[in-house]
């Protein structure tokens, strides 16, 4: 019996970290989702190396290691299916999208609510093969840290996808 109050301990540490980790994520903002540079993925290596010890404390055997796994994969599933479910949850949790630009104007206001610079605007609109800010007709940052650029004048619409994800491949 002691043995399962160890690992009921592991999980209920376990989700307590996986939802410290969602509200921290939430609080510092979605655009570090999609811009995952050197010092954020630094930080995220930190970060889970400083919470191993939290989930499954001094008890390192496999069978600890599984269980903390099983229920990060539980609480995951458990929250992607509520947030599928209860839209309104998912938009407290997840946000909303923001305009960035529209019709070549930038909104200030949602730029300062994003925490992001002009010059991280323009470097997404020149990813999309946009030239200047003012060719933009729409620009949203998505709720998955995402930004995607409509413009008429090109006539197609962009999206940034996460690096190293959702790569093209060229058939002959």
């Amino acid at each position: 019996m002691e043995h399962y109050e160890g690992y009921l301990k592991i999980v209920f540490s376990s989700v307590a970290v996986y939802l410290f980790i969602i509200i921290a994520i939430r609080l510092f903002g979605k655009k570090e989702l999609a811009q995952l540079s050197i010092i954020d993925l630094t930080f995220i290596l930190l970060i889970s190396n400083s919470v191993q010890n939290a989930m499954v404390g001094s008890d390192s055997s496999l069978t600890g290691g599984l269980v903390a796994a099983s229920s990060l994969f539980l609480i995951n599933y458990l929250f992607k299916f509520l947030l599928y479910h209860f839209p309104k949850l998912s938009n407290v949790i997840q946000g909303a999208d923001l305009m960035l630009i529209y019709k070549g104007q930038l909104n200030e206001q949602n730029m300062a609510k994003a925490r992001i610079t002009r010059e991280e605007i323009t470097e997404a609109v020149r990813e999309h093969g946009v030239a200047e800010i003012r060719e933009v007709d729409l620009a949203v940052l998505e709720t998955d840290g995402n930004i995607s650029i409509i413009s008429d004048q090109y006539k197609h619409q962009t999206v940034r996808k996460r690096k190293g994800r959702n790569k093209v491949i060229k058939s002959q």
